[in-house]
């Protein structure tokens, strides 16, 4: 079933727990999402990028809409790093009852307009709004479509604070010490919680972690009791997801069956979800 953004948000920040946001990239990895959350009965949102939207096609969510309706599990469907009006236009007509819009590469000025002004169009639809403050770092292998950059500017506690009242967002999108994508081998990741307290501290807008693929998982446990209710992974599935592929196809070269070929692919994508489903319902 398709739930609502904020009840399901509201929820883990009740519950002290964080609701996984996984995107889902191509078909296979939609199904291991929804078999994870069936098989755990644990929350989970599907989430699709501009750049996946653009490869999926818009036909795709209708399809997305009715097996995520049909399922006794709980979902959201949400875009990921919209960057303008148009994403966000192109997303709600495709059936995403969340958004994110993503100016954090704007001056302050040009986000708090941007995201402002996604959230009085979209809040007239009843669809939620989540917006992003500092910089989180792009390893170059994400599914954001951009280049590498480890570089993160640590969102500000007292911007954080100004920049929910101005926009009215539901939810805030921090960097407090993630990157997009899968790490580089020698750099070790550190999340600042000390700034994630004082953001926390500052507004109710549900906070949201990006980058979460590669953290520790100290880490991000400890992220979660300091506030964080949504985490977004991707890398780390597809990660699984492909190397069960290769694996595969190396042992069994001539395989042409797509139903045999991708099973073993699809259970290694759910089992990385369903690992993180559960660390992220520890408190």
């Amino acid at each position: 079933m398709i739930v609502s953004f904020k009840d399901m948000l509201q929820n883990a920040t009740d519950g002290k727990y964080a609701v996984g946001a996984f995107n889902i990239g191509n078909k296979d990895i939609l199904d291991a999402t929804i078999a994870a959350a069936e098989e755990k009965k644990i929350p989970a949102i599907v989430a699709v990028s501009v750049p996946e939207m653009n490869f999926l096609g818009d036909e795709f969510f209708s399809y997305v809409k009715v097996r995520l309706k049909k399922s006794e599990a709980q979902f959201c469907l949400h875009l990921d790093h919209g960057s303008n009006l148009e994403d966000i236009k192109r997303a709600i007509n495709n059936g995403c009852t969340s958004v994110m819009i993503d100016a954090s590469n704007k001056s302050f000025e040009e986000n708090v307009n941007i995201t402002k002004e996604v959230v009085d169009y979209a809040h007239s639809l009843n669809v939620y709004v989540e917006g992003e403050l500092g910089t989180i770092g792009n390893t170059g292998n994400s599914s954001c479509g951009e280049g590498l950059d480890t570089s993160i500017i640590y969102t500000d506690p007292d911007k954080a604070k100004e920049f929910c009242e101005l926009t009215g967002v539901d939810a805030l999108a921090v960097a407090i010490g993630t990157s997009h994508g899968m790490y580089p081998k020698g750099k070790t990741p550190k999340l600042r919680i000390d700034i994630l307290q004082k953001i926390r501290e500052r507004t109710s807008a549900f906070l949201v972690l990006h980058g979460g693929s590669g953290n520790a998982d100290e880490e991000v446990i400890e992220s979660i009791r300091h506030g964080i209710s949504k985490i977004n992974i991707s890398s780390e599935v597809k990660k699984a997801y492909f190397e069960e592929l290769y694996k595969y196809l190396g042992e069994y070269p001539d395989s042409v069956k797509t139903q045999v070929v991708f099973q073993s692919p699809i259970k290694a994508a759910k089992d990385k979800i369903v690992e993180k489903m559960k660390m992220f319902m520890k408190n």
